[in-house]
């Protein structure tokens, strides 16, 4: 594209994460700071969206596209250099707009944790990506932009300080105050239905390499996380539920890099329960909570009943207090082949999963249309690959998120 007239466009600006993201451009940019427009398929909630965010607001242009009107995704293409994408769940609705990105050339990011549904994308849309140009890059939220960038910043510093990378690293969440949106839910149930209906889809699920291209190379087994006793935090640890999309991108970001990271590369996530019989319990019971929840998704009759009667709504989540009052904690051990060790520490100022999420995905969408090199190659990216210290620099600065080496 010679001359768009966006630098980004936000698709489902009307959707819960999508008001906090077009919020948060606002709050940031003003209606002229950047060149920017909301879009959705209806003129009324975005014309309800624009007058939400007060007078000043009424110049942000609107655009009506549907996710099923291929002709308007296009159409809305060829107007923006990056696509932000908040219309999920992203298997049921996301597809139309990575195929208009990728035949049109139009850079795309979106906070999709699917790991199913980026394997099908990337199957699907990577060489007409790498054809036109355009630079997709899925996970640009809590999932999994501080994993991915974590990982990132710990083997900068591990090179500076080793001259060598950590070919292991364990992330442990510390501490992580949020709620989930009715959206959220909608695509764990939407991935659970899949799992259960296919079983190609199961074994993928089992792959954590699944999301890596397919000449990675890669063969060392990596570690199960269950209910378990972690010596390097002397505290008893539970599995993550963001660790299936995680450690995905993580590992594929080390195969984009050629390695970088080691063929060796082990790297887990799991969540800080505390030491002692405390501990261990507050590690059990949640360990059980998950699988009884999963459980109840898994069939059908009881499913029905969270849907109907428990689970939030797709449109509902997190309280402006919530978010406000949420925030994050991670940590990251990495060791060298040769024993060497080195602590890193990622933190967030809101809600992971919505009020931080939209800073980071707003981030990761000016970084694309501003920092990055426009020869850089069309094809699948990843937040650290793409973007990196750029990234960094830019969340550090504008999204409340901090990484220090503390260790």
């Amino acid at each position: 594209m010679s001359n768009p007239s966006f630098d980004i466009v936000v698709f489902g600006a009307t959707s819960f994460v999508g008001q906090i993201l077009s919020q948060y451009l606002f709050d940031q940019y003003g209606a002229s700071g950047i060149r920017w427009a909301m879009a959705g398929r209806s003129q009324q909630k975005l014309e309800q969206l624009r007058s939400q965010l007060g007078e000043a607001a009424a110049e942000i242009p609107l655009l009506i596209a549907d996710a099923a009107d291929d002709a308007a995704l296009a159409e809305l293409c060829k107007q923006t250099q990056v696509v932000i994408s908040t219309v999920g769940p992203y298997a049921l609705y996301g597809e139309s707009m990575i195929r208009a990105c990728c035949d049109s050339g139009t850079d795309y990011c979106d906070l999709t944790g699917e790991a199913q549904w980026i394997k099908r994308m990337q199957d699907r849309y990577e060489e007409k990506a790498k054809e036109t140009g355009a630079r997709i890059v899925h996970s640009c939220g809590f999932d999994s932009i501080p994993s991915d960038l974590g990982v990132h910043f710990l083997q900068q510093h591990a090179q500076a300080k080793f001259n060598s990378h950590c070919n292991n690293i364990l992330m442990r969440v510390k501490q992580l105050t949020g709620t989930a949106s009715g959206g959220t839910i909608a695509s764990v149930i939407n991935l659970t239905k899949e799992a259960v209906a296919d079983k190609k889809i199961r074994k993928e699920m089992a792959n954590p390499y699944s999301c890596c291209p397919a000449d990675h190379g890669f063969t060392v087994r990596q570690n199960h996380v269950g209910v378990s006793y972690d010596n390097e935090y002397n505290s008893w640890v539970a599995p993550f539920i963001m660790a299936a999309i995680n450690t995905r991108i993580v590992h594929r970001s080390n195969a984009l890099s050629g390695s970088a990271y080691g063929i060796d590369f082990m790297y887990e996530e799991a969540v800080i329960k505390g030491d002692g019989e405390k501990g261990e319990k507050r590690a059990k019971k949640a360990a059980s909570d998950a699988r009884k929840f999963m459980t109840l998704v898994a069939f059908a009759p009881t499913r029905w009943i969270l849907e109907r009667f428990i689970l939030p709504k797709p449109g509902e989540g997190p309280t402006p207090e919530e978010q406000l009052n949420g925030s994050y904690d991670l940590r990251f051990m990495g060791t060298s082949p040769q024993g060497e060790k080195i602590e890193v520490k990622v933190t967030g100022d809101r809600d992971p999963g919505y009020g931080s999420t939209a800073k980071m995905l707003g981030q990761a969408a000016c970084s694309i249309a501003f920092d990055i090199d426009q020869d850089t190659a069309g094809g699948f990216w990843t937040p650290a690959t793409l973007l990196g210290d750029r990234l960094i620099e830019r969340l550090k600065s504008d999204a409340g998120l901090t990484f220090d080496v503390i260790g």
